[in-house]
């Protein structure tokens, strides 16, 4: 039985309290937070757990195995590299930190302390994307062409990351699982049409090898809320709808081939090809009590974690680049380290 403290209990501390709380391999015992009034929430909720004002408190807890940090992302590395030092695994939420260079230490530092960091991306965790990434590994999609993605709504602004970090970072994250080579190049705009001083609008693509692309537009400025992926493959293609209650994935028999025309020696000739259309189950349990399970045998094992430390840090360098880029009007940026 693994003893977790949880440091924030705000937005998304709740939640990783709950699961861990629930899953058969763990249990909480400390929540750490600043605010008085967060601190009573969790003694209304969970008495036998302990509270604590300050994170090095319960860092410093010596019944606690692993740590999970659910505060902002300006806080990640300093907390991070307390509970390592102190012999903890580590949960963070996404993103790892606010730069490679931070992501870099923290991954060197669990290495050498044998201790593992998995990143909280939780679209990694949920049935449909643990089915698309299935679906990729056993060739039905053939070649990967492209990803496509749509994540807008009329979100909250926030004040320490603008759009490419807080929505973004998710299809970084899905991409780590499904597209399988690494990207090459990287290349975003973003606006920020409110002057508020943080893009709330971006358009970010990932170049690969054999010019397969991938592309992302975020926005906080949408009146509707969508979240919707088509991965396009040269066998078949898959549309992702995180909203579709009952079939958020559907698989096409559909695509595109060339061929010569004999007609023309330098002209090619485009077929199309239509088949059926399949919705196959995907288990709809909650993604992040899949994460939970699967930091508990991670860390039980001492093993990396599907989104580990080393995958976190890569995401931060593709925001990094695609920030940079941004602010080079779209400049493309070669994707160096990785």
């Amino acid at each position: 039985m693994l003893n977790y403290g949880i440091v924030g209990y705000g937005y998304w501390g709740p939640n990783l309290t709950r699961v861990f709380n629930q899953a058969a391999g763990s249990k909480v015992v400390a929540v750490a937070d600043q605010l008085a009034a967060n601190r009573a929430k969790v003694k209304g909720l969970y008495p036998a757990i302990d509270v604590y004002s300050e994170a090095s408190e319960l860092i410093a807890d010596t019944r606690i195995d692993a740590v999970a940090i659910a505060t902002p992302i300006s806080t990640h590395y300093a907390l991070a590299t307390a509970a390592l030092e102190a012999g903890k695994h580590v949960i963070v939420e996404k993103p790892l930190c606010a730069s490679s260079d931070d992501a870099a230490r923290l991954v060197d530092l669990a290495a050498r302390r044998n201790l593992q960091i998995l990143v909280d991306h939780t679209f990694v965790y949920t049935g449909a994307v643990r089915k698309m990434n299935e679906v990729v590994t056993a060739n039905k999609l053939g070649r990967v062409l492209y990803y496509d993605s749509i994540r807008i709504n009329l979100g909250l602004y926030q004040q320490d990351m603008n759009v490419i970090w807080d929505l973004v970072v998710h299809d970084l994250a899905i991409l780590s699982s499904v597209m399988p080579r690494r990207p090459e190049a990287v290349s975003a705009i973003y606006a920020d049409p409110l002057k508020t001083g943080v893009p709330g609008i971006a358009y970010v693509t990932l170049f690969y090898p054999d010019n397969v692309v991938a592309h992302m537009h975020a926005s906080w400025l949408a009146p509707v809320k969508i979240r919707q992926v088509v991965l396009g493959g040269d066998k078949s293609m898959i549309v992702y709808d995180d909203l579709n209650p009952s079939e958020k994935i559907r698989i096409y028999d559909k695509g595109v081939e060339l061929a010569p025309s004999p007609e023309q020696a330098y002209a090619l000739k485009v077929e199309y090809r239509h088949g059926d259309m399949l919705a196959p189950q995907v288990e709809s349990r909650e993604a992040l009590a899949v994460m939970a399970d699967h930091a508990n045998h991670c860390f039980d094992k001492n093993i990396a974690p599907i989104t580990s430390g080393e995958v976190g840090m890569r995401i931060v360098r593709l925001l990094e680049l695609a920030d940079r880029s941004a602010q080079r009007n779209g400049e493309v940026l070669r994707v160096e380290a990785w």
